[in-house]
């Protein structure tokens, strides 16, 4: 039998309409046939009206390749917005895409490939970089490309099983969701607030706890390529992500554990960033450009990080940091409230 994928794209500002329509394109475009694109938008009337407009209502055919836009019915941010679409997607396996990134055209069927497994509940992808200015910043390190919701240098090639998937680039089956719930609101990205992410992290790791033989992947072979303006590429935007992603892997290591939650950190920030360091010191020596300014920006990378994660654990001890998750309701297709059903997700 045949898998059929959903898309949800969640959308909150007029300010990446190009970019919407690139990231709608791109999914129209596939040598699999999405069953559907399903666009998101976080509490922002005017964006819902315009792409009503460009798509149609969102009651639309059924057919395949249809794109349906919706309103986020939870509270504002990604995270619910992510609930909103999985409530209302129709596919046994929902796949997300930012909506600033373009898939490449056989994204959905390396994805498909995957599920032929019963036992893999998820599958993500590679996302590259694709820098406004036209390259990479010679000072910034690949090994935190993540800050820019990408790839970073350190995770493993191929089509290889990890603790988790990286959110923009990502697909689930369906009962990933009938198993363990939601995304958990109140730690994912919401515009500019902090903290900025780790919801797909806290999922997955609270997946694997409800389904202990789960089989999580990345195939490198579905690709997107993921905008990063000029702003990103500033080392002030890169000294706040990073304390950003402190203050977030505190949520989550208070929720699930320590040994868990910073599982795969540990070998990243034992193994991968030391060498990232004695590579740019390496270039340094050799007068090569921007490879002592790659080994400060490690270096200032885990510094800011480890702070926000300080204060991060802080804070929650203190019970000034909180988030929730809890069952998709499927009722006239919106997610419904998403508290905690048992404090599985949900910090102190």
């Amino acid at each position: 039998m045949s898998t059929e994928i959903s898309v949800v794209i969640c959308v909150y500002t007029e300010d990446r309409w190009e970019d919407i329509l690139a990231a709608v394109s791109s999914v129209r475009a596939q040598s699999l046939t999405a069953r559907e694109t399903l666009l998101v938008v976080d509490h922002n009337p005017t964006l819902l009206e315009r792409l009503t407009k460009e798509y149609g209502a969102h009651e639309a055919t059924g057919e395949a390749g249809d794109v349906r836009v919706l309103a986020n019915a939870g509270p504002r941010g990604l995270s619910a917005g992510r609930n909103t679409g999985i409530a209302a997607a129709r596919g046994d396996v929902i796949a997300f895409l930012d909506d600033d990134a373009v898939a490449e055209r056989d994204w959905l069927r390396y994805f498909a490939e995957g599920f032929e497994d019963p036992r893999v509940l998820a599958v993500g992808g590679r996302t590259l970089p694709a820098w406004e200015s036209g390259g990479r910043p010679v000072w910034f390190p690949e090994e935190f490309d993540w800050v820019v919701g990408c790839t970073y240098r350190g995770l493993p090639r191929g089509r290889v099983r990890v603790r988790n998937v990286l959110g923009g680039n990502a697909s689930f089956r369906r009962t990933a969701f009938d198993a363990a719930g939601g995304f958990a609101t109140g730690i994912g990205r919401d515009g500019d607030k902090r903290p900025l992410g780790c919801e797909e992290t806290e999922f997955c790791i609270r997946l694997t706890r409800a389904v202990p033989d789960a089989v999580l992947l990345i195939d490198d072979r579905s690709v997107i390529h993921h905008r990063v303006p000029a702003a990103r590429e500033r080392f002030g935007y890169f000294r706040t992500r990073t304390y950003a992603e402190g203050l977030s892997k505190a949520l989550v290591a208070r929720s699930v554990g320590a040994s868990k939650g910073l599982e795969s950190e540990r070998r990243y920030t034992t193994r991968v960033l030391p060498s990232g360091v004695g590579r740019g010191l390496r270039d340094a020596v050799l007068g090569r450009p921007g490879g002592a300014g790659r080994a400060g920006a490690i270096v200032a990378g885990v510094l800011t990080a480890t702070g926000g994660y300080v204060l991060g654990s802080i804070r929650a001890r203190r019970g000034g940091a909180a988030f929730s998750a809890g069952p998709i309701s499927a009722v006239d297709g919106r997610a419904g409230d998403v508290r905690s059903t048992g404090g599985e997700g949900a910090a102190a």
